[in-house]
């Protein structure tokens, strides 16, 4: 897994530099870009090779999670039903 950051204006790029960034057109690789004691959650939007995606249902909805943590090795898989009735949605 590699990274590079990309800056959509000059405003961007003066903030990296005073972030203590020099070189602006770096390859970051997977030890750049999380090392130590990291934490990853993620919940499925659409069905994938790794988790399903959102299922509604009248008045409610199925999602499915996962969470890791390399300093225990944990991994966690969540599975939750939301309940609107109970927990309206927000505004949009």
């Amino acid at each position: 897994m590699q990274g590079r950051l990309l800056f959509r204006n000059d405003d961007e790029k003066k903030r990296a530099a005073k972030a203590g960034i020099t070189d602006l057109n770096r390859k970051y690789g997977m030890n750049d870009l999380a090392h130590g004691d990291v934490l990853f959650a993620a919940t499925g939007v659409t069905n994938g090779a790794m988790l399903r995606g959102v299922r509604r249902f009248a008045g409610g909805a199925v999602t499915h999670s996962v969470v890791m943590r390399s300093k225990s090795g944990t991994v966690r898989t969540i599975e939750a039903t939301h309940n609107f009735r109970r927990k309206p949605l927000p505004d949009a």
